[in-house]
């Protein structure tokens, strides 16, 4: 049995079981930050939790006024719960995050991804690879993600523009394509007509309508525009603006004209909202609950290594050597995210843009 059918088969916990954990959190439970989980009665974690003060948050649970409520529906299918404490808010976040990708709790939600403000542009992997605007990580680990940007609207706008710049394709990511030198074209017979291919603004690689080396080349436009290294796209819409006006198709080239507005709105972004990846690089010392103070090393949006504030000249010199390690090594030239570090990235960003004076305990690495 599936470990979802026999959720759904077990009884809801009981009340005298509920009292015995509400008797426990009261009695063992401190008010400091941590992380705490809810274990069902065969091991399984239901739920991962973080809080500045988690005695106060798990006696929450038990004063949940409906049985319909998040909170009540957790405890009932939890049999008991288990906590650890945390230094400072900061690291129960991060520990939250590290457990919840770990062990996907059922009723944790999407990795508690800040999509609301977020989005990605993702490049699918395939013989005919195709770009979308996404919240985050869909799974495919060969898929190649690029951000992260604000506003998914305005980004999707201007992927749509990019797609017709390049007449790359934006049909169903499962559709078969028959290349044009593909020995097996008889099979497009049974294949539909490409709408967006017969009004140029796709290449058409699922009808024939170019050879895969053709269509691999404007992927590879694609890439270098998104990288930050080649204007192409650009350049084609300009082009064809200024070849409109100059034969006095004004009514068209406007239609370029805004085209152009949207990826060049797009490219800006690459400088203003890159920043998680950019520019959240340095060293973060967090004070921690009676004294027990973390710095993290933090390159390029992602926690590279924590450690202990150093109390001596020993300590000092050895996160001396682990700072020049990490930081040493070149940037990558690109603006690629590796799909791994995309929710700690995403974190990150939304813990700093909350609290912004926590940038005041930073340090550049120079």
């Amino acid at each position: 049995m599936s470990r979802a059918v026999s959720a759904l088969a077990k009884q809801p916990t009981s009340d005298t079981q509920l009292a015995i954990m509400r008797s426990n959190v009261r009695e063992t439970a401190a008010d400091r930050p941590g992380v705490y989980r809810m274990l069902s009665s065969d091991g399984e974690i239901v739920y991962v939790g973080k809080s500045k003060r988690v005695r106060s948050r798990l006696l929450s649970y038990f004063r949940c006024a409906y049985p319909e409520d998040k909170g009540a529906r957790i405890l009932r299918s939890a049999e008991t719960i288990e906590w650890d404490y945390t230094p400072s808010e900061f690291a129960a976040l991060l520990q939250e995050l590290r457990m919840i990708k770990r062990f996907r709790p059922r009723y944790n939600v999407a990795m508690k991804r800040d999509g609301r403000n977020y989005s990605f542009i993702k490049l699918t992997n395939g013989a005919a690879p195709k770009l979308l605007v996404v919240r985050g990580p869909t799974g495919e680990d060969a898929d190649i993600y690029y951000g992260p940007f604000v506003g998914a609207q305005r980004v999707g706008e201007a992927v749509r523009e990019l797609n017709d710049a390049l007449m790359l394709r934006d049909c169903r990511t499962d559709l078969k394509m028959f290349f044009s030198d593909q020995t097996e074209l008889f099979q497009l017979a049974r294949t539909p007509g490409c709408i967006r291919h017969e009004i140029s603004k796709c290449l058409g690689p699922c009808v024939g309508g170019c050879t895969a080396s053709e269509y691999e080349q404007r992927v590879s436009l694609a890439r270098a525009f998104l990288d930050g290294s080649d204007d192409g796209p650009l350049d084609l819409l300009r082009t064809q603006m200024e070849r409109l006006s100059a034969e006095l198709q004004f009514e068209r080239a406007a239609v370029y004209r805004d085209k152009l507005e949207r990826l060049e709105a797009l490219r800006a972004q690459f400088g203003r909202l890159r920043f998680a990846v950019e520019n959240l690089s340095f060293v973060y010392t967090v004070p921690g609950h009676e004294g027990e103070d973390k710095v993290y090393l933090i390159r390029r949006g992602v926690v590279r290594a924590e450690v202990a504030k150093p109390r001596s000249s020993k300590d000092r010199r050895s996160m001396k050597q682990l700072v020049e390690g990490i930081f040493s090594q070149p940037a990558p030239s690109h603006s690629q995210v590796p799909t791994h570090e995309i929710d700690e990235l995403l974190l990150l960003s939304s813990w700093f843009r909350r609290f912004p004076a926590e940038m005041k305990r930073t340090r550049q690495v120079s």
